[in-house]
């Protein structure tokens, strides 16, 4: 495998990996050395074209359908990447849901079905995976926010409030897992072009945002900060949100 290989002999586990930021993820971490496990909710031959570029450029893949939402799905993905590649290093909760309806118009399901793949999903994920990364010795967990969580945004209340949620969420794991070896940090994307199906317009609050340079940023970009995250170089570097937004929001 060409380039730097900070994290050879490690494995990753990349949730929502099929497309877009998550897929970025998943190559950018098997460029530096780690095998993945590819996870998608449902779409199998998105999952198995990510798994065949990691193995094009050298890596190793291995991909499980499972719903973060489902506690049961999730022990089995736990289980099958280990039982494929000994031990797990990394986990990047990265599924989530991004919808829009006016707070009016919403109902509890729509309230409930985003809370459960941000949150509950991250709780299912990290619950089945700890005993795992406690073992690395140098274990790395990476959550994915977003920047409506900072800034605020029309019609996403569910999606605000959950990837709020993820910040809290983000501390207080850094908190109770140090003791562990294990590190918890979550990286905040803003303003990334990736592809949309024709019935799904941009987010209301892309077009009230703007970066500095007038770019969008691109997967990749938020790809790379997970990478150091998860790499050697950033074991002092915890409880943190990482902002990867071209300046399109300054804050903490």
């Amino acid at each position: 495998m060409a380039g730097n290989t900070e994290l050879s002999g490690k494995v990753a586990i990349v949730t929502g990996a099929g497309r877009n930021i998550g897929r970025a993820i998943a190559l950018a971490l098997a460029e530096g050395g780690a095998s993945i496990l590819v996870n998608a909710r449902s779409n199998r031959p998105e999952a198995d074209a990510v798994a065949r570029e990691v193995e094009a450029n050298g890596g190793k893949a291995l991909v499980h359908i499972g719903d973060v939402v489902d506690g049961a799905a999730v022990q089995a993905m736990a289980d099958a990447v280990v039982k494929r590649f000994g031990r797990l290093d990394i986990l990047v909760n990265n599924a989530a849901l991004r919808r829009e309806k006016p707070f009016a118009e919403m109902n509890y399901a729509d309230w409930r079905e985003i809370l459960d793949v941000t949150l509950d999903g991250a709780f299912h994920c990290t619950k089945a995976c700890l005993p795992w990364l406690k073992q690395s010795g140098a274990g790395t967990i990476v959550n994915i926010g977003g920047l409506s969580a900072h800034t605020g945004a029309k019609d996403r209340a569910h999606v605000v409030t959950a990837k709020a949620g993820i910040i809290g969420f983000t501390r207080a794991l850094a908190h109770d897992l140090a003791d562990c070896g294990i590190t918890v940090n979550c990286v905040v994307p803003g303003l990334i072009a990736t592809p949309r199906p024709k019935d799904k317009p941009e987010p209301a609050h892309h077009t009230t945002h703007q970066t500095i340079t007038g770019q969008r940023g691109k997967p990749e970009d938020v790809a790379a900060a997970v990478r150091f995250l998860c790499g050697p170089g950033a074991r002092y570097v915890n409880g943190q949100l990482i902002h990867a937004n071209g300046g399109a929001y300054l804050g903490a």
